[in-house]
């Protein structure tokens, strides 16, 4: 296991990147990493882009800081409910990229196979219902999904990505966000063609 000072290193590192991406616009979205007994997140006013060492708190999954003087974001049950919900996942990422944004803003998932690597690394990108930010009613909305799903939009918000690796949950991120300009764009081309069930199918087989 990395140590806390690997841990907020990579949160650094990896929240830095989503900023030069342009995924995570001014104070919005939250990374965290599993720890120990519970979570390193990100601290509530910060942002992703221009983190430093002292915005990433230790919080337990009851959503209490262990750390005097720094709170923590206002999605730590969300992080929190996805650690419960898969054992196996060390890294979260929240981040209100544009074009996954769009789509969760329009009310639109991506489950429909459009393209073989996305299909391969996702099987789809459902749509959580509205909730108000930081509620357990967002928590609830969301969360359901991690149990089939490693990213899920979230409606008039933004995406969530899970995953063992922070390296993997950015990947992961970096292809969600183009596979949904892709997907735009097919719009425009007068939309897209969908794999069949069975093209689909083989694809997943692949694993």
């Amino acid at each position: 296991m990395y140590s806390r000072d690997e841990l907020v290193r990579k949160i650094v590192e990896y929240g830095k990147l989503c900023g030069v991406k342009n995924y995570t616009p001014g104070y919005s979205g939250n990374i965290s990493a599993r720890y120990e007994d519970g979570m390193l997140i990100t601290v509530s006013g910060s942002s992703n882009g221009y983190l430093t060492n002292d915005d990433i708190v230790f919080t337990g999954f009851d959503g209490v800081s262990r750390e005097e003087g720094k709170k923590p974001s206002s999605e730590k049950f969300l992080h929190a409910g996805i650690y419960t919900k898969r054992p196996e996942f060390n890294f979260i990422i929240h981040v209100h990229a544009p074009y996954l944004s769009s789509f969760a803003s329009a009310g639109k998932d991506l489950m429909e196979p459009i393209m073989a690597e996305n299909v391969f690394y996702f099987g789809g990108i459902p749509l959580a219902e509205y909730a108000l930010p930081s509620t357990m009613q967002l928590v609830d909305n969301t969360v359901k999904f991690f149990d089939k799903y490693d990213a899920v939009l979230m409606a008039n918000h933004g995406f969530v990505v899970a995953s063992k690796t922070i390296e993997d949950a950015y990947m992961k991120l970096e292809l969600a966000e183009s596979y949904a300009q892709v997907v735009l764009n097919t719009y425009v081309l007068g939309g897209a063609k969908i794999l069949t069930e069975n093209e689909a199918d083989e694809i997943l087989k692949l694993r």
